[in-house]
């Protein structure tokens, strides 16, 4: 199924004055028409400026080589004003070190990331293993269930527990908090205001100053929380501090690994020859799980701010203005990534694409991610497990988390 299909009725792209065009509506996210935009913006205007949207003016950065120079450009372009085109008040953006310039930045990343090490990665291997076998498994045969739900929630949510070294019975808050985290505030939703929004995030600071204090009276754990808590770098942060690290490790460890494992079965259903072609030979499983997390590309844009006046392209940025990264249309430029527009599970620079981001910035997790992608589908193939769609998948309103919420569907037996 070609993303570019025609637009079933909508507006034509090429009828909107290029001074208004606006990428950032949500719904357009949510019901998968927001392809010809991008790809207008690409072809004519690069590094476009919207005047007027209801994130206030910004800039899209929408194509691949103008992405990496903003990504990798740290003293210019800065996160500190947030990450999403979002404009959180500040009294509800606690600081996190991808909020942070160096040496801060470091010091704390560095605090984490030996969680994600090659070494302990293959201590990790077995354990995600035997999680994905017994969640394949354990799914229903001939019965339509949500893979969502199931899968790809269970399989990121069990994971984070550990990293955390969480209660695994409550494991299932890890992803309702990242749900949370990542929501913006809108009337007639659970979450409809800032206010209810913090109210949420701060049972989940509760929950883990508990751990916290369990931890920094104990000896030191390859945990996330044990490792803040002993860390130079991380054991004296204030409440705050410690909330903005715990969404971004919290975010960063389900919203990546969680929507690729849901669009990774999606592709493959409406692409039966790469299907086909992964299962005639499973060697090529790494290279399908870089393919599948470009084309999903499960975090749409990071944002911005200049810290001085800049040329990206032909344009003049100035401070202070909102310059956002629009990874979902860089992973689709055909002038860097050959057919763009398809997903070809052994194409050649497979691992060419923005979904982790680049520069100081980048996933920390990435490795990760790709591990836990790589084993299901493995597992998937050693069990010649066979997995129909069997309706309408639902996508998530946002223009941040490329996401869904469901994907009915039905094992084969």
């Amino acid at each position: 199924m070609d993303t570019l299909q025609a637009d079933h009725g909508r507006e034509d792209p090429c009828n909107i004055q290029l001074t208004g065009l606006d990428v950032s509506g949500p719904k357009r996210f949510q019901d998968d028409s927001i392809w010809p935009y991008f790809e207008r913006l690409r072809r004519e205007d690069p590094v476009h400026y919207c005047q007027d949207s209801p994130y206030g003016p910004y800039w899209s950065i929408t194509k691949y080589r103008d992405i990496i120079a903003v990504d990798t450009n740290h003293k210019v372009f800065s996160s500190e004003q947030g990450v999403t085109i979002v404009d959180v008040p500040a009294e509800h953006l606690p600081p996190s070190f991808i909020k942070m310039a160096p040496p801060k930045h470091g010091e704390q990343r560095g605090t984490v990331s030996p969680i994600v090490a090659p070494e302990n990665l293959a201590k990790l291997e077995s354990l995600i293993r035997c999680r994905a076998r017994a969640i394949l498994h354990g799914l229903p045969r001939n019965e339509t269930f949500n893979w969502v739900d199931k899968v790809s929630i269970e399989l990121t949510t069990q994971m984070l527990a550990t990293l955390f070294d969480f209660p695994f019975e409550d494991r299932r808050l890890l992803s309702y908090w990242s749900d949370v985290a990542v929501s913006t505030p809108k009337q007639g939703h659970a979450i409809d205001s800032w206010d209810k929004r913090s109210a949420v995030l701060s049972e989940c600071l509760d929950y883990f100053a508990r751990l916290w204090r369990s931890r920094i009276n104990a000896e030191p754990r390859l945990d996330l929380i044990s490792m803040m808590a002993h860390s130079p770098a991380t054991r004296n942060m204030d409440s705050r501090e410690f909330l903005g690290n715990l969404i971004l490790l919290i975010v960063g460890g389900n919203d990546t690994t969680r929507n690729s494992i849901s669009g990774g079965l999606l592709f493959m259903n409406q692409n039966p020859s790469e299907l086909r072609k992964l299962r005639d030979n499973p060697m090529l499983v790494s290279s399908a799980v870089s393919e599948i997390i470009r084309y999903q590309t499960p975090i749409a844009h990071m944002r911005r701010n200049a810290s001085a006046d800049i040329i990206i392209g032909d344009k003049q940025i100035r401070k202070g203005d909102k310059v956002v990264m629009w990874y979902i249309s860089g992973n689709r430029d055909d002038e860097i990534i050959d057919n763009a527009n398809s997903f070809v599970i052994n194409r050649k620079n497979v691992r060419q694409h923005l979904s982790f981001g680049f520069g100081i910035h980048r996933c920390v997790g990435r490795h990760l991610a790709e591990l836990q992608l790589k084993i299901l589908w493995e597992e998937m193939l050693n069990g010649r497990l066979n997995v129909k769609i069997v309706g309408e998948p639902v996508r998530v309103a946002s223009n941040f988390v490329r996401g869904y919420s469901v994907i009915p569907v039905q094992v084969v037996a």
